[in-house]
């Protein structure tokens, strides 16, 4: 019997480890192409530093595991609400994402690059959070994608489903810490020249993928 539990404990965590690496590589695939999101992070990092970049991009990251949540809990109504909606939630991200762009555009950087305290850290990591929670294409994406991981509907408790939650939040926060300290090596380089036409490119950038998106809005 012993060795039948132990067994059976190990076939459980192998289980687990297996949701948990299942959600890592998707959060890891939804956040690694470029966006609004990895533009903004990465000119945050440039003009406050890789802490300032990192959590903005924890904004992201919190808004992932929720809508991984949604999926992997099987929370049908919320999903329902968000197709439903999506266009005033497309709308609303759009708008967003071309003020956010604007702002970006707009910054004039100082001699030195920005000194960012703690309200700037709540203002960068809050952005990012109801960016990315504004996009009901995000959340569906999830929606569709988790049954074919395996969830719930193979069996797996409740406790495997959080696992497969843990690691959609542990991948997307991998990748906005490497990629802000990827973005640092840069920073000491830049000059407030150079910074001037980063926040211009960056900023239109942000505002294209904010037009893209109201565009899509006619079709």
């Amino acid at each position: 019997m012993d060795g039948l539990s132990i067994f059976g404990q190990d076939s459980l965590l192998d289980m687990d480890f297996r949701f948990f690496l299942r959600g890592f590589l998707l959060a890891i695939t939804i956040a690694a192409p470029v966006g609004p999101t990895g533009v903004l992070c990465m000119q945050r990092t440039l003009s406050g530093g890789r802490l300032y970049g990192f959590i903005s991009g924890l904004g992201a990251s919190t808004a992932h595991a929720i809508f991984g949540s949604v999926a992997a809990f099987g929370l049908t109504f919320v999903s329902s609400f968000l197709a439903a909606h999506q266009f005033w939630f497309r709308l609303g991200s759009g708008l967003f994402i071309c003020y956010l762009g604007a702002k970006v555009f707009l910054l004039i950087p100082g001699k030195r690059l920005t000194l960012v305290t703690g309200m700037g850290y709540v203002g960068g990591y809050t952005s990012i959070f109801f960016l990315t929670l504004l996009n009901p294409i995000t959340a569906l994406f999830f929606v569709a994608v988790f049954p074919v991981l395996g969830h719930l509907d193979q069996g797996a408790s409740y406790a495997s489903a959080g696992t497969l939650v843990a690691g959609v939040f542990a991948g997307s926060t991998l990748w906005w810490f490497v990629l802000s300290i990827v973005t640092s090596v840069f920073q000491e380089r830049v000059s407030p020249s150079t910074m001037r036409w980063v926040n211009r490119i960056s900023g239109g950038l942000i505002i294209a993928f904010g037009i893209v998106i109201l565009f899509s809005l006619t079709r």
